[in-house]
């Protein structure tokens, strides 16, 4: 998940190679969602080895309320810090 400057705009999505797409994301290269609300701050991921339980989850997650994102993020990422660099 990957959050705006100022912590009000959230995106959810997937990926087979997280540190390339969160550096598109964060350097507006892909002409998306992200780049219209400034979405540049890595703040939850997860790892699976399959794509299709990989959707399942980002499905799972998009499908929550904005209240139970934020406890996930909170559950590992309290200070809400760019992880971009840990990856």
């Amino acid at each position: 998940m990957m959050i705006n400057k100022r912590n009000s705009v959230l995106y959810t999505g997937v990926t087979n190679n997280l540190k390339r797409r969160a550096y598109e994301h964060k350097n507006k290269l892909v002409d998306s969602f992200t780049k219209r609300y400034n979405v540049v701050k890595l703040v939850y991921c997860e790892a699976f080895e399959s794509v299709e339980t990989a959707i399942r989850r980002e499905k799972q997650i998009k499908s929550g309320s904005m209240g139970k994102k934020v406890d996930l993020i909170n559950s590992v990422n309290k200070e809400w810090r760019d992880l971009y660099e840990e990856i």
